[in-house]
């Protein structure tokens, strides 16, 4: 079987050189790999189909092939999309149309055959899946990750503001076609019921799909990959990267508190990580701050609490505000924030910073699911996680708890999780033995591949029945971008406010 992973916007490269550094790249990058290699080790085919960028500052990204060293059966295949050089994400909706699409097409008619079936990520994946399976009839699944209509509702979209922050996100594009890809997708993959039930359930999404049939959904859970994330692993740079948290510590602690615990955030630069409401707590906590210093791992900038970021929205919406913070609560001396390398220099960090008894934290406004946690587990960190999240779902079973729920909008929740782990030996030690068990038992790539191989083979071996009544319309725009006929404020506000 032949199976294509739909990802415009992922970006990867054989080394995950830029795993974090922006806002498009994180946790779908690793869910994606992760998932493509667990499922061509069981002797299936598969393609990442992904964006072709030619940009200097982007060198890893330009050729039309690519693989990971040691891995069998999977295809890095980049084709392009519009302009050569890199776009966020929100500007991509209509080269994915001119572009893209018929790339994708082109590239599988001169092979001889398309993939059996396509797997949709992320909303502009999605877009692709529709688009392809209206042309040739391929059925796709959908995996969005993160829906839009949750963003909206954490960046408190209003009347008053909607306009305003269209003109950036494109929310319209956005939820139109989330409502597309879950309404013609073969099955919806969602990492936890709480994502099924309340993201999808969304008024947003109303007439898309019916979050009650089970038929149209699959709660299959991510998984972490043991060979790096154990305390029972050495990356291939391990003592290095055990020197370059050392020398940053010295960079930015004071000497008197550089063997002190951490409190450990490592995510993208994204509002709505809320990495501002981890520093607050921080902040208003004297407990804390006599036991703890603050970690931030920020992938690309070396020393972002000084050093400006590339990106002018993350620059001002995350960096800016936490830096007002540290100056107004004179936290220098207590903070510390740099990037690492690879992804096993991030799983080297959490081992190096676990030997003194640090806490992982998540605290972002909202969480799908949350992989870093599990992640950082498997390292050796306990951790405190947002309750906004569907990875609350899987750190509870019956009476025992695998980490520890703080709610997000209020720094002193958080604090008050925080402060349960830092200095507290018996629980930290407990919460941190514990938990990484349960992960490592529970939580593999390769029970993830086998949930989407049988949700695959139902697909395929189930005779076609049609849907075409149920069919929400393709929009305009999603025909011929080139029509001035985008999606209209007024659409976008009835779809999310209702009529």
């Amino acid at each position: 079987m032949h199976i294509g992973f739909l990802n415009p916007q992922g970006n990867f490269d054989p080394y995950d050189r830029y795993i974090t550094e922006h806002p498009d790249f994180g946790g779908q990058l690793v869910y994606v790999k992760q998932l493509a290699i667990a499922i061509a080790s069981l002797g299936y085919h598969v393609d990442i189909l992904t964006r072709q960028v030619v940009d200097p500052e982007w060198p890893e990204f330009a050729e039309p092939f690519d693989a990971y060293p040691g891995v069998a059966n999977v295809r890095i295949v980049r084709l392009p999309a519009g302009p050569k050089e890199f776009l966020r994400k929100e500007l991509l909706w209509p080269y994915l149309v001119r572009d893209w699409v018929p790339n994708i097409l082109k590239f599988y008619q001169d092979e001889g055959a398309l993939p059996d079936i396509m797997t949709a990520h992320y909303s502009d994946g999605g877009l692709a899946g529709v688009l392809i399976e209206e042309k040739t009839g391929t059925p796709f699944t959908f995996t969005a990750h993160s829906l839009g209509a949750q963003k909206m509702d954490k960046m408190k979209v209003s009347p008053d503001n909607i306009a305003q922050l269209n003109e950036y996100y494109y929310f319209g594009r956005r939820l139109m076609v989330e409502r597309l890809s879950m309404n013609r997708s073969a099955i919806n993959i969602t990492n936890t019921k709480l994502e099924r039930f309340k993201q999808y359930s969304h008024q947003a999404y109303r007439d898309a799909v019916n979050v009650d049939d089970d038929t149209r959904f699959a709660v299959i859970p991510p998984g972490v990959d043991p060979a790096l994330f154990s305390t029972n692993v050495c990356a291939y740079n391990e003592e290095a990267i055990y020197q370059l948290v050392t020398d940053r510590i010295a960079r930015d602690i004071t000497e008197s508190r550089r063997d002190f615990p951490a409190i450990l955030a490592s995510s993208r630069l994204d509002p709505k990580k809320n990495l501002l409401g981890l520093v607050k707590a921080f902040a208003y906590s004297q407990t804390l701050q006599e036991q703890a210093n603050l970690i931030l791992i920020t992938a690309g900038l070396e020393n972002p609490l000084h050093e400006q970021a590339k990106d002018k929205q993350t620059e001002q919406t995350v960096l800016v505000p936490i830096r007002e913070v540290i100056q107004n609560h004179n936290l220098w001396g207590k903070i510390s924030a740099f990037c690492v390398p690879d992804h096993p220099a991030l799983a080297a960090t959490y081992r190096f910073l676990a030997k003194r008894r640090s806490v992982f934290a998540l605290t972002s406004l909202f969480e799908p699911f949350g992989l870093a946690p599990l992640e950082a587990a498997a390292a050796g960190l306990p951790v405190v996680v947002t309750d906004n999240s569907g990875i609350r779902e899987n750190l509870q079973e019956g009476g025992n708890e695998y980490g520890v729920l703080v709610n997000p909008d209020e720094p002193a929740d958080i604090a008050r999780g925080l402060e349960r782990l830092i200095g507290n030996t018996e629980e930290w030690e407990r919460l941190a033995r514990d938990t990484q068990y349960w992960v490592l038992n529970n939580y593999t790539w390769e029970s993830t591949a086998q949930g989407y191989l049988s949700a695959i083979a139902q697909i395929l071996s189930s005779p076609k029945i049609s849907r075409r009544a149920e069919l929400l319309p393709i929009h305009p725009f999603f025909l011929n971008p080139q029509l001035d006929d985008d999606i209209s404020l007024e659409e976008l506000s009835r779809l999310y406010f209702g009529d």
